[in-house]
């Protein structure tokens, strides 16, 4: 008796039953039975009777090989291989199916494959990644189970995902691992053809003409000469202008091309038109001599009528690959143009007078050419008639009524902004010149009369205070207001500007005058010496070097009798002589060519000072009364700043780094104490520990109590007086001076 057929679904569930019964078997795991599956061994991890365990690995089994994982291996290797598929196209009457070329990569890091599609033009097909990089499993019954590198060669096929790819061949590295491997590699196969593919090369070879088109390469110069570009200054004579001026055109050859345009240089208020050029960009062919050619003359290929008018109205037409007849007109080139030739632009004469850098460069190297002499074709422009400024009229000032003159709108005299910020008052640096000054007259009221005259470097003015002496019947105070002071003997009412008085005018010995009062100066502050000392560039009188220079001129024939004259006032022997002695030995040797300035300059540069004792604790009680007295309180960011700057925070720093520092911070303590505190804090690599530097100043954490046993105090520009410096000049070293003056005694 036949038993009926099961449904469809009925037998599919069975057959699912059957596959996991097979695959699944009883066991136990402490002391419970469970279901476990296949692949897991015995006891002791050997297989049961009947048990088919899986391969582990597509290359090596365990044990054999280096211990190295196969991601480290086998990294970046893979295995190539050509491959074709194809597939129906049942909606098409011109093609059954396609032939479809592809690679199939495989990676043996990990054993995953990937096919590829190349691009192919205009095929209409989505291309590229067919099947992403993944494991593939194998086709059924073996599903279970994934490709391994044993499953690929050539000529044979294989499925992925119910698609059936024909391997034809493989790539060299592919071969010669295979054969490492042990694999036998069967012959390539070959490569078909797809047949829609070769019906449509078959209509695009159909297309084709059978003599094909002269065809004139030009990449190659253009590769070569891209932005490579000759300019040629030029000239026309236009003979049909009114005033028959020339011309001037700038023309540029482009080598890429061998085109060619022209530029017009139109002068500011000539009355033309602007116009962008003079000539477009395009081959400038050379004028012939029988006139321009008719339209359609020149062709780029010359076509022959075979039959002529014999069959009828009807003629066989050929291309003439001889170009029988054909007109070929010639374009000017870069070998045509050089310095002094003529052109003809469309029946204009243009001469070519000059060229820039890179075209005299490029015909000296191509055509050896040296010789780039310009024609001259620029009139010499007229000289500019010079600008005469009315004479001054008295109102306001010079400067004021010259930018009146110098437009239509006048402006306000501008100030040097720059000297300004670099001259002004900054901390303790007043940058101020004074001088102790007093008439120059013969009236005795007036002789004993005292005058402090103050130059601000900032903006080049004077201002002069009268010191106020009690009982003289005289009122001091402010004698003369703050401002710029003309030089005496000028004209008052002319065009030229008025010459000032200089900060290189004033110096000790000089007469001045202001306003009709004669003024000598007999001494200046320590700041003013130290300052005009500093730039000895600018001031001449306190430039030892000159002045050493000049006394040596003088003196350089009388060596030896100065030699018995500076001895002779020293009877003693002690090599030091008084500084009044000393000056009135050079005035009497310079024969009073030497003004008081350059004098006081030599004595104080070979003076002998006395040596002050000052410990750190007077310094820093000093300077810190001078920070209270400026409520200076920052201590904290002065810190911060130096601190920051330390970039090996090693807690030192450069000695004038920090002063620069304290400068930024307008420390109100004078330039010559600030280092003297400096130095103080120094190790024994003449850096300065900044730490200790900015505790001792801290007034309001570590204060010391005031030092009365101070001998010099802290000096303040401003409160001079016009009296001597607290430290005078008293010895003279002279014999270091005699010996830069005639060199060292034998």
């Amino acid at each position: 008796m036949a038993l009926p057929l099961l449904p469809a679904a009925s037998r599919q569930r069975n057959i699912g039953k059957e596959k996991f019964h097979k695959s699944q078997h009883w066991g136990y795991c402490n002391n419970v039975a469970m279901l476990v599956g296949e692949d897991k061994p015995g006891i002791g991890g050997e297989p049961l009777p009947g048990q088919k365990l899986k391969p582990k690995y597509s290359v090596f089994p365990e044990g054999m090989g280096s211990d190295a994982p196969a991601w480290v291996a086998f990294d970046k290797q893979v295995l190539s291989f050509d491959a074709y598929f194809e597939e129906e196209v049942p909606d098409k009457n011109q093609e059954l199916y396609r032939i479809r070329h592809c690679k199939i990569y495989f990676y043996l890091e990990d054993d995953t494959i990937q096919v590829i599609e190349p691009q192919v033009k205009n095929s209409g097909i989505t291309q590229g990644t067919i099947v992403r990089r993944h494991r593939i499993p194998l086709p059924p019954p073996h599903e279970d189970q994934f490709y391994t590198i044993d499953h690929f060669n050539i000529n044979i096929e294989v499925i992925l995902y119910a698609r059936k790819y024909k391997i034809i061949d493989c790539d060299q590295f592919t071969k010669n691992f295979l054969r490492k491997m042990g694999i036998r590699l069967n012959p390539p196969a070959g490569r078909p053809d797809d047949p829609y593919t070769k019906e449509r090369q078959k209509i695009l070879d159909s297309m084709k003409p059978l003599r094909p088109y002269e065809r004139i390469d030009t990449l190659k110069q253009f590769l070569e000469h891209d932005g490579h570009v000759l300019r040629f200054f030029c000239v026309w004579d236009d003979p049909e202008s009114m005033f028959h001026d020339p011309r001037e055109l700038v023309l540029h050859y482009y080598l890429s091309d061998d085109t060619i345009d022209i530029k017009e240089i139109i002068p500011v208020n000539s009355g033309r038109d602007a116009v962008p050029l003079f000539l477009r960009r395009d081959k400038l062919p050379k004028y012939a001599p029988t006139g321009l050619y008719q339209p359609g003359t020149i062709t780029s290929r010359t076509v022959l009528n075979v039959f002529g008018k014999l069959v009828g109205n009807r003629g066989h037409y050929i291309l003439d690959n001889r170009k029988t007849g054909a007109v070929h007109q010639e374009f000017y080139r870069d070998s045509d143009l050089k310095i002094g030739a003529v052109i003809n632009v469309w029946g204009r004469k243009i001469i070519l007078c000059d060229c820039d850098e890179f075209t005299k460069k490029y015909y000296r190297t191509k055509y050896g050419i040296e010789d780039f002499t310009p024609v001259p074709y620029k009139a010499l422009p007229p000289p500019k008639p010079e600008k005469k400024f009315p004479p001054y009229t008295g109102f306001g000032s010079e400067e004021d009524s010259l930018c009146s003159c110098m437009g239509l709108l006048p402006k306000p005299p501008q100030r040097d902004f720059k000297k300004f910020m670099e001259k002004d008052r900054s901390g303790m640096e007043s940058n101020i010149l004074r001088f102790l000054a007093k008439f120059v007259t013969d009236s005795p009221i007036d002789k004993g009369r005292k005058f402090i005259i103050s130059y601000f470097l900032s903006d080049d003015t004077i201002s002069v205070f009268e010191h106020i002496q009690r009982n003289t019947g005289i009122l001091g105070g402010k004698f003369l207001e703050r401002g710029r002071i003309k030089k005496p003997g000028q004209e008052l009412f002319k065009s030229e500007p008025s010459e000032y008085f200089k900060a290189q005018n004033l110096f000790v010995g000089a007469k001045v005058c202001f306003h009709g009062h004669n003024f000598l100066l007999v001494d200046a502050d320590e700041y003013t010496f130290n300052y005009m000392e500093k730039h000895a560039n600018e001031f001449s009188v306190a430039d030892i070097g000159v002045i050493l220079k000049k006394l040596k001129d003088i003196t350089e024939s009388r060596s030896r009798e100065i030699r018995q004259v500076f001895a002779a006032t020293d009877p003693e022997h002690t090599k030091v002589i008084q500084y009044d002695p000393f000056r009135n030995l050079i005035v009497r040797i310079t024969d009073g060519a030497f003004s008081e300035h350059e004098i006081m300059t030599l004595g104080r540069y070979y003076s002998v000072r006395d040596e002050y004792e000052m410990d750190l604790h007077s310094l820093l009680s000093a300077a810190q009364e001078q920070l209270k007295k400026n409520s200076f309180e920052n201590f904290e960011q002065l810190s911060a700043v130096l601190i920051y700057n330390d970039r090996e925070k090693c807690g030192v720093l450069p000695h004038e780094m920090c002063r620069t520092i304290c400068k930024s911070f307008k420390l109100p303590l004078a330039d010559d104490n600030l280092q003297a505190l400096l130095t103080m804090f120094e190790n024994d690599h003449k850096q300065v520990e900044y730490k200790k530097f900015v505790d001792g100043l801290n007034c309001r954490e570590n204060q010391i109590p005031a030092c009365q046993t101070i001998k010099i105090p802290f000096k303040n520009e401003d409160d001079w007086s016009g009296q001597p410096p607290s430290i005078p000049v008293k010895g003279i070293k002279y014999l270091p001076l005699l010996d830069d003056l005639f060199g060292k005694e034998e």
